[in-house]
């Protein structure tokens, strides 16, 4: 009976915020964060918890096409993950092996075409791991209903430090100027495939940072990040539209912002050229006519006043 109420309270909460939210983001990007604390703390082996966050990433799937998100990018496989020991590595290929085969010969994908992308570098994988990657990418290569992007040997440092090296590469050949060098020209370098800037950053597990993602897509488009507790075999739908929920309030927040400033530097604008305005009618009374002079002031003392009349309604 106690399940069944909470089950009826969380599709409840779920409609609520499914109302709550609008158009949401593009690009949502995702640190899957808690695999083997979930394992410990059930008990099992930490493959187990590997496994049980690939269902995880299966309904996450299934909820951005609800939504209407149109790429996600899944922190799957660090750079700092070379450093754990060999048999975790070992398993954790494993199983981004078969998940790689598995989503290239899904019917849901072909149907919604997701074009599935490997970003990192892939390079350091085991051949059997980029025999998958290669695999997944052809099968799905042309497709453009979906973009899901794989970050495997991942690091934002080592991306932005390769994308620089081939720059100077570049410049040093005399294929590209030193003045072309622009956003575009450094964006083109950074991953194998390319990536659209990231609109939101959700992280599981607990922890409040971003560990090297994403760094130059995320942070140089000032995506919203939402951090939440449950390990990622525990995420839920609900969390995911908390999330969404957070990237609209900042965004509604930033506008607001910004409207504000242009507002301020409008009335500021204005008041300057009131200011000279006046100068220049106390310059004019001595040439002018009385009357044209009296004039010119009265003008002037209409238009401050509308001025302040439009500061006092605001």
């Amino acid at each position: 009976m106690l399940g069944w109420v909470r089950r009826g309270f969380r599709r409840a909460y779920e409609r609520v915020l499914r109302r709550e939210i609008g158009d949401g983001p593009t690009h949502v990007a995702i640190i899957q964060d808690g695999n083997r604390r979930y394992a410990r703390k059930h008990g099992d082996d930490a493959s187990d918890g590997h496994r049980a966050g690939a269902e995880t990433t299966e309904q996450v799937l299934e909820w951005c096409e609800e939504l209407g998100i149109e790429e996600l990018t899944l922190y799957t496989f660090s750079t700092e993950n070379f450093d754990r020991p060999p048999e975790q590595q070992e398993a954790l290929f494993d199983l981004i092996e078969q998940k790689l085969y598995d989503f290239a010969d899904a019917d849901r994908v072909h149907e919604r075409e997701v074009s599935v992308r490997a970003i990192g570098e892939v390079h350091m994988l085991p051949d059997r791991v980029r025999d998958a990657v290669e695999y997944a990418e052809s099968r799905t290569a042309a497709y453009d209903g979906f973009t899901l992007n794989i970050a495997l040997a991942y690091g934002g440092r080592a991306e932005l430090l390769s994308a620089a090296r081939d720059v100077c590469r570049a410049v040093e050949s005399g294929t590209i100027d030193p003045a072309d060098v622009d956003v575009e020209a450094v964006d083109e370098r950074l991953s194998r495939k390319t990536v659209r800037d990231v609109d939101l950053i959700i992280r599981t597990g607990g922890d409040e940072r971003t560990s090297n993602f994403l760094p130059w897509h995320a942070n140089g488009n000032e995506a919203a990040v939402y951090f939440c507790a449950p390990f990622w075999p525990e995420f839920s739908k609900i969390d995911f539209l908390r999330g969404i929920r957070t990237y609209e309030s900042r965004e509604k927040s930033w506008q607001r912002t910004r409207t504000e400033r242009a507002v301020a530097l409008v009335r500021a604008v204005a008041e300057v050229e009131l200011a000279d305005a006046r100068a220049v009618s106390g310059r004019l009374r001595g040439q002018l006519p009385s009357s044209g002079a009296d004039e010119v002031s009265a003008e002037l003392e209409r238009r401050t006043q509308e001025s302040r009349t439009e500061k006092s309604a605001d």
